[in-house]
């Protein structure tokens, strides 16, 4: 079985989804299902197959989820070191062709989220930065031609 990499917290949130999902969304989508097929002729009742839409929607993201927690390997960045960036690493970027600074923290799949500044492994960018260290440049591949960045902090935690 493929484990996956996670922070605490990010194993967190796919935890607490799951969890919504099982008692609050599955029992809505339940009562809404039960709701529309008292409007009579199921064939031609809109309400009906939304909420079974809604219903299989569910149900394939609580086994999905499930899935993924079952797989998780828990990694506290607070407990790594060093010099070299790896999984769990903050790190402060320039942008040398806009001169404007961003800090990303490195992420499992599963749990990255860009507008939260947090990165998935698995991106061109994360992929460059593995292994580099603190005034290191990197190239990104973008689709309006390669980025530049030059490292500027590392934290860990």
């Amino acid at each position: 079985m493929q484990k996956f990499p996670m922070t605490a917290p990010g194993l967190q949130r796919l935890e607490d989804e799951l969890r919504m999902l099982k008692s609050i969304e599955r029992p809505a989508v339940i009562r809404a299902i039960a709701e529309a097929r008292t409007h009579g002729d199921l064939s031609e009742n809109a309400e009906y197959h939304a909420a079974r839409e809604r219903q299989s929607f569910i149900e394939g993201r609580i086994a999905e989820l499930e899935e993924i927690v079952s797989a998780v390997e828990i990694i506290d960045p607070a407990t790594l070191s060093g010099d070299n960036i790896k999984f769990g690493a903050h790190v402060r970027l320039l942008d040398e062709e806009t001169e404007k600074e961003a800090t990303y923290q490195i992420v499992g799949v599963h749990e990255a989220d860009i507008k939260a500044s947090r990165l998935s492994i698995s991106s061109p960018l994360a992929k460059a930065l593995i292994g580099k260290k603190v005034g290191d440049t990197i190239s990104v591949p973008a689709p309006g031609g390669d980025r530049t960045y030059e490292i500027l902090a590392l934290r860990f935690g």
